[in-house]
């Protein structure tokens, strides 16, 4: 960013430490610690109702924790210099539809304190970045919706914050504005700045982040990068599937002997499935298969990854 500043060497970028946060009886944020490194990309999962959104909220001062603290560089989370060292970029968009792209960025630009030569600076590089300069005076309700994302995100970056959340900046938008999305937050990150990204979609995590935690029911379930989680959660392990055909009381019985299950979709076309450490059990598979007249329609060896690591630390899909 144009005006970026360099924080000291030594400071954390955000220190959470024990955060609780109750609503009544609900307790949406259950006790959670986390940091954030220098020029990180910290991706937060979740299911809905996780406790994501609250976290956030605690993290740029908008909810008051019972308990806990959150630092920005050293700083308690409402403080003026916290703010001044933080973007959000929410997912609902925040931006005025009757005023021009430079409009918008003027104004919040104002609302950071930026005046003058710096403002005007800031302005051109948010223009540049979202790749709307040949948008700058065009009413931004008049926006497609995901030149409207990117004006989000530039309005969220206007006073040039060592730290962003992004909360699902690719919300609703077509596949060439989230490849330009993607490549506007790889340039921040190039140029230092530390994010907090929250996604519905597993490979923008896979592609951005370099550290995944995911949330269940207020706190932290699991931490590391997506090669650390899938490999504590399942190790070696892979996923052999097989579409297979013959006499049911073989394929169940084929199936069993490797410790296998199998599902029907319909008559006469079975799936089974496997679960292996090293791809040379396939092959007593196939044979124990021929050797007892059952036919292999297709084979598919499939690797856990990130998703499914998920699927099996929460029993939920990501968009549930």
């Amino acid at each position: 960013m144009s005006t970026l500043a360099a924080a000291p060497a030594t400071a954390v970028p955000l220190q959470i430490t024990a955060l609780i946060k109750r609503f009544g009886t609900l307790t949406a944020v259950d006790g959670i610690s986390l940091a954030l490194a220098p020029g990180e990309c910290l991706g937060l999962l979740g299911p809905n109702g996780a406790g994501k959104s609250t976290l956030i909220r605690s993290i740029v001062g908008r909810v008051l924790a019972n308990s806990g603290t959150v630092s920005i560089f050293g700083n308690a989370a409402q403080s003026p210099a916290a703010r001044a060292a933080l973007g959000w970029v929410p997912q609902e968009l925040a931006i005025y539809p009757r005023l021009t792209c430079a409009e918008n960025l003027r104004a919040f630009a104002r609302y950071h304190g930026l005046s003058g030569v710096r403002l005007k600076e800031q302005a051109s590089w948010c223009l540049e970045w979202a790749a709307l300069t040949d948008r700058a005076r065009t009413i931004a309700g008049s926006l497609s919706g995901g030149m409207k994302r990117r004006l989000n995100m530039a309005a969220g970056v206007i006073h040039a914050p060592r730290i962003v959340l992004m909360d699902e900046p690719t919300v609703g938008v077509d596949p060439q504005s989230r490849n330009r999305i993607f490549e506007m937050i790889e340039a921040l990150k190039a140029q230092g700045t530390s994010l907090i990204y929250t996604t519905h979609y597993m490979e923008e995590a896979e592609r951005l982040c370099d550290r995944i935690a995911i949330i269940d029911h207020g706190r932290i379930i699991a931490e590391g990068t997506a090669a650390e989680l899938v490999r504590s959660s399942f190790g070696a392990r892979s996923q052999v599937t097989a579409r297979v055909t013959g006499a049911p009381e073989a394929i169940g019985a084929w199936t069993a002997r490797h410790n296998g299950r199998v599902t029907t979709e319909k008559a006469g076309d079975d799936t089974a499935e496997f679960t292996i450490n090293e791809s040379t059990e396939i092959a007593p598979l196939l044979t124990d298969a021929v050797a007892h007249n059952i036919d292999l329609d297709d084979l598919a060896l499939r690797r856990p990854n990130l998703e499914s690591v998920f699927l099996h630390l929460t029993g939920r899909e990501l968009r549930d």
